[in-house]
């Protein structure tokens, strides 16, 4: 089965804000199966713009991916992100090897 994937491209206003965030998306990417694979880092743009923060989350697969992002458990804690961050998500579904 493919995996599911979260891509994400944030700009952040407030970290010290945006650290609650963190803390509350732990809990409901846990409990999904979610796994970083990209959390900020060393980065270039050869081509297009982007944000300033790039997140890859890696999922047991794309039902998943969905059906983490719609729960109650995160969004409540994207609600915390929100009003401190401009950004981008995309829900994608993997090649199966």
């Amino acid at each position: 089965m493919a995996k599911g994937y979260w891509v994400a491209h944030i700009d952040v206003d407030d970290i010290e804000k945006y650290k609650k965030y963190v803390e509350a998306n732990a809990a409901p990417l846990a409990k999904y199966g979610a796994k970083f694979l990209v959390r900020g880092g060393q980065k270039q743009v050869p081509e297009g713009e982007m944000r300033e923060r790039i997140i890859v989350l890696e999922f047991p697969d794309y039902e998943t991916a969905l059906a983490c992002y719609h729960s109650p458990e995160y969004t409540a804690a994207r609600a915390l992100r929100v009003p401190v961050s401009t950004g981008s998500v995309a829900i994608v579904e993997g090649w199966e090897n």
